[in-house]
């Protein structure tokens, strides 16, 4: 009897799991491999994630006029390769390559009354750098901050490269609109992204060439590359 009714409970288990397989379609071919677990639930393609953004990038879409945007150009300079000219009057800084060429990229410079001239080398390079305005700026602006922490909203941008002793930086921005424009106190500002490349070029040391406002320096015209 313990037997039979082991059986018989046996037999009712095969039949329902054959009944539920049967109910909903799922009756497997004799040669196939192993099922999956819930093979009524349709596989969904996992969503395609998003890359997050680099701080690196450029934040901005803003159009440039073709001539602000970097290129090499043909360009008779004294200067060694490695030099920095500042060219004021036409918003353009040269990077000298050597063998007449350049590469070149549209800046902002100082508005009037805030442009100079000279020569400098780069004594300090930083990434994303803090930004302490010079008590020259908060006198004539004292609504400024006195202190300003590195990053995306921060007026000095993705990279800096400072200028001897002075109070002067080639540097990045967050308003990429001003780039061949003269709007700054004095301070030479490329894009983000131009900034970036121009840091990866060049060393501690460098020298800077800073042309009068008068004087013009464009020399080439602009090879696309």
């Amino acid at each position: 009897m313990f037997f039979h009714h082991l059986i018989t409970g046996t037999n009712l288990a095969r039949t329902a799991a054959m009944a539920l397989t049967v109910s909903v379609g799922l009756v497997a071919p004799a040669n196939a491999g192993p099922q999956p677990l819930f093979p009524f639930l349709p596989l969904q393609p996992l969503p395609q994630m998003q890359a997050a953004p680099s701080l690196d990038e450029p934040a901005s879409t803003t159009q440039m006029p073709a001539r602000l945007k970097r290129q090499v150009v043909n360009y008779v300079t004294h200067e060694a390769p490695g030099t920095i000219v500042i060219d004021t009057p036409n918003t353009y800084l040269y990077l000298v390559t050597g063998n007449g060429q350049a590469i070149r990229y549209g800046i902002g410079v100082g508005r009037e009354g805030f442009t100079w001239s000279g020569i400098q080398t780069i004594s300090k390079k930083a990434e994303w750098p803090n930004w302490t305005p010079p008590a020259e700026m908060i006198a004539r602006q004292p609504y400024l901050p006195r202190f300003m922490a590195g990053g995306p909203g921060n007026p000095l941008g993705a990279r800096a490269m400072y200028l001897g002793g002075t109070v002067y930086r080639i540097h990045g921005t967050n308003a990429p609109e001003t780039i061949g424009t003269h709007v700054s106190s004095g301070c030479i500002r490329l894009t983000n992204a131009d900034v970036t490349d121009l840091y990866s070029r060049v060393a501690v040391g460098a020298k800077v060439v800073v042309l009068p406002n008068e004087r013009r320096a464009d020399l080439g015209r602009g090879v696309l590359r």
